[in-house]
């Protein structure tokens, strides 16, 4: 089987219900480790059943929203990615010089092409 990584959101408003979804997500066949941050419950394990553990917190806790469901070797695809991340932030972005436009000189000849007039 391969690893798994369960997020759900819980409504956990006290201590109790924090170790009682800690206690049922941990009795589920198959749970690896359990983290819980802030109401994100995050279960680890090597064919868990997704839907009994939503079920089981849900009897429970009374509220259990299934967030996502990923393969566990997304940490090791995520180091890659920050690492070429932190690459490119340290490249000076490229600034182009102002350009300064002149206004081209205007020049009006008055009496160069007058005929009527009288020397």
């Amino acid at each position: 089987m391969t690893k798994q990584k369960v997020a759900v959101k819980l409504s956990l408003d006290d201590g109790k219900k924090r170790t009682k979804a800690l206690k049922t997500a941990v009795n589920i066949n198959g749970v690896i480790s359990v983290a819980l941050d802030g109401d994100k419950l995050t279960v680890v394990g090597d064919g868990t059943d997704v839907i009994n553990l939503t079920t089981q917190l849900r009897k429970k806790l009374g509220y259990a929203d299934l967030i996502s469901v990923s393969s566990g070797d997304d940490k090791k695809e995520e180091k890659k990615e920050n690492k070429a991340q932190g690459e490119t932030k340290n490249v000076q972005p490229l600034v182009y010089p102002y350009q300064y436009s002149y206004q081209y000189p205007f020049v009006y000849h008055e009496g160069a092409f007058d005929h009527y007039s009288i020397f």
